[in-house]
């Protein structure tokens, strides 16, 4: 029996060593290939700080592509403006043009071109085609005229400038020019009662003021009637 327990002892001390050498090895292994605890900080650190740098070149890029936009739209702008200045000398030349084909038609009554009575009782048929009449002279000179005033509007139309007559709208020294002023019963003061020039615009730019009338105060009798 003491014979069985001196072997064991033995053997435990001799297998002892080996397998604590062997521990010792595995965990000194181990050990080697974790990080060093203190990095951590450091790398999480520079996580946050290229986080943040990378942040600032969006914000940064973002500002620059709405610069961009802006300026193509200021740009475009600019180009408009330039194309319409470039035309409004030689449109408001036109404008006078305008205003002598306008006062052409106006000369012309209406009436003028009323159909000719043909008398009762007249039974002659003739075998020529007659000569045209002064009136059918007139016609035709007023029917032209109206065309080439219609084409020269459109003309101008096509450029953006564009005629407006402000009768029966509230005096605007900004769009109207007062001729005179008359004291009119039933009309507001202050209201434009009698255009004599139209006036035209470039898109939104005046290009020439309408000339116009407008209505006064009507003075009151001071005086009562007797009763």
């Amino acid at each position: 029996m003491s014979l069985l327990r001196t072997t064991s002892l033995s053997c435990a001390r001799r297998f002892r060593p080996a397998f604590r050498l062997y521990s010792d090895a595995a965990t000194a292994g181990e050990s080697s290939t974790e990080p060093p605890k203190d990095d951590a900080p450091k790398v999480d650190a520079a996580l946050v700080k290229a986080q943040e740098e990378a942040a600032d070149l969006l914000s940064r890029l973002r500002y620059l592509q709405a610069d961009f936009l802006n300026l193509q739209r200021n740009s475009a702008r600019e180009r408009e403006k330039t194309r319409d200045f470039a035309v409004s000398n030689f449109a408001a030349d036109l404008l006078e043009t305008v205003d002598v084909l306008s006062l052409a038609l106006k000369s012309v009554p209406q009436s003028a071109f009323a159909p000719s009575e043909t008398p009762e009782g007249s039974l002659d048929t003739p075998t020529t085609p007659p000569a045209k009449s002064a009136k059918e002279h007139l016609q035709e000179l007023y029917t032209g005229v109206e065309m080439t005033q219609r084409q020269l509007l459109q003309t101008l139309f096509k450029y953006h400038v564009k005629p407006f007559d402000p009768t029966g709208d509230a005096f605007d020294p900004n769009r109207h020019e007062a001729l005179y002023q008359a004291p009119i019963p039933g009309k507001t003061p202050g209201t434009v009662i009698d255009c004599q020039k139209i006036g035209f615009t470039i898109r939104d730019r005046v290009l020439r003021a309408a000339q116009v009338g407008v209505a006064q105060d009507v003075p009151q009798n001071s005086e009562e009637p007797h009763t």
